[in-house]
């Protein structure tokens, strides 16, 4: 995405509840545009079937997990259903450096962090469709017990409610549909005047440019004066 001024791209937070699709529009972003970045985060859960360390989770022990909260490592971290998580500051760090967008998988809990320590985070709650939706897509997984699969349904209801502090709202009732809007936010969000390096130094440049044309020989008023 070129918007025609340098800018530095923002980290791109994706927060919804369990099931809605998030992770799987995220790993689509990253897979298909070679300007985006997942950002792998912390967890102290146990990996699921197929999951693999700095892949798909940097997976550390509890003990691990609170020195990195104590060392200022993490800019969100949060307790979800018994397991901690967070994104490292090295992660958005790294793609910035490398002017990438760092995409933040995370819970409504780390989404909230976020707003108020990187304030350029653009925030993107994905929204489901319904409710069968969310049974559906976490009963096919089967990662989870039914009593579990009961539990994040219930915490899903109490998550909603946190969608209105977001920047925007993508409801995934088609993947590729989905990942086409979150596509649209980003494009948008970097022709914003705040997105620029230095904007007010552009302007200026293409102000100091128009007065050299304007003191030119041979520059008439286009009026006829």
């Amino acid at each position: 995405m070129i918007t025609g001024l340098p800018f530095r791209p923002s980290p791109l937070v994706l927060a919804a509840p369990s099931g809605t699709g998030k992770t799987t529009i995220a790993h689509a972003l990253v897979a298909r545009f070679h300007n985006f970045v997942f950002s792998v985060s912390a967890t102290t859960r146990t990996p699921r079937e197929g999951e693999r360390h700095a892949s798909d989770y940097d997976f550390v022990s509890r003990d691990e997990f609170e020195h990195m909260i104590s060392e200022g490592e993490l800019v969100e971290w949060a307790e979800v259903h018994g397991n901690l998580y967070g994104t490292p500051r090295s992660n958005l760090e790294t793609a910035a450096e490398r002017g990438e967008y760092a995409i933040l998988d995370i819970d409504v809990q780390g989404a909230r962090q976020i707003r108020g320590r990187v304030p350029e985070a653009v925030l993107i709650f994905v929204f489901p469709p319904s409710a069968d939706h969310l049974w559906t897509r976490l009963t096919q997984r089967g990662t989870e017990k039914l009593d579990e699969v009961r539990r994040r349904l219930v915490a899903a209801r109490a998550e909603l409610e946190e969608a209105v502090h977001f920047d925007y709202i993508v409801v995934n009732d088609d993947l590729e549909r989905a990942i086409a809007r979150v596509r649209t936010i980003v494009e948008a969000e970097s022709h914003k005047p705040g997105r620029a390096l230095d904007f007010p130094g552009e302007v200026e440049r293409i102000r100091s440019e128009i007065d050299r044309v304007v003191a030119r020989d041979g520059v008439r008023d286009p009026a006829g004066g």
